[in-house]
């Protein structure tokens, strides 16, 4: 299995590129949208909010090993 990028709680901005595959808490300006969640997948850049742009934060709730990724399934 591949190695773990990122643990759970690490925070990201728009265009680093995602760590670990996973699903995501998504923060916007309070003002703009609620806190939802994501799915990202490794190696993809993190985008931009089209409302709050580069404001916006991605926080790592739930790694996972997208299924391209896994040993067993290659």
């Amino acid at each position: 299995m591949a190695a773990m990028g990122a643990t759970v709680g690490d925070t990201f901005r728009p265009g680093q590129k995602v760590p670990q595959s996973g699903i995501y808490d998504v923060l916007h300006d309070a003002a703009h949208a609620q806190q939802h969640q994501v799915t990202c997948v490794y190696g993809e850049p993190f985008p931009p909010c089209r409302t709050c742009k580069y404001s916006v934060m991605f926080r790592l709730a739930i790694a996972a090993i997208h299924v391209k990724a896994h040993a067993q399934f290659k």
